[in-house]
């Protein structure tokens, strides 16, 4: 077996050059490796969605993806979903609607929604329910989230 693998990845628009474990899971680069701590390390079975992240564009549980898997991939983090001091949309959205309660779940409901509103600026009720089904949250803050996920500002 071998001992480490090279990858090369574009994470939050910087280019990385990183030698992991064979068995390293993405989780543990971007927390351990990089430092990219918003992104939470919760079940690490792929249930709760807490370490959402996006994978060209999709959202994926980081936890359940090897870190081999994204050589040549585009990852973004919630620490790339800020333009610099300028909040994303969804996040000012979250914070208008009061959608952050503890906060351990609003990174990956962000990026599960920025997937979401990245293909469908004007989502439905009921596709964003289907875009966040994936992401548990124990404050019960569904409906502040739908809510604030239907109405961020258009652009």
């Amino acid at each position: 077996m071998r001992e480490s693998v090279g990858i090369i990845a574009t994470i939050n628009k910087k280019k990385y050059e990183i030698e992991v474990a064979p068995n390293t899971t993405l989780l543990d680069v971007l927390r351990d490796q990089l430092g990219l701590t918003g992104t939470k390390r919760g079940c690490e079975i792929g249930e709760c969605g807490a370490c959402t992240v996006l994978i060209d564009g999709q959202a994926v549980n980081s936890c359940l993806v090897l870190a081999a898997q994204i050589d040549g991939h585009e990852i973004v983090t919630i620490e790339g979903l800020a333009d610099g001091n300028t909040l994303h949309p969804l996040q000012e959205s979250f914070l208008d609607h009061d959608a952050v309660h503890c906060g351990f779940c609003t990174p990956g409901m962000l990026m599960s929604a920025k997937a979401l509103v990245d293909g469908d600026i004007d989502p439905s009720e009921e596709e964003i329910r289907i875009a966040i089904s994936g992401n548990l949250c124990r404050c019960s803050g569904y409906q502040q989230i739908v809510d604030a996920v239907k109405e961020i500002p258009k652009k």
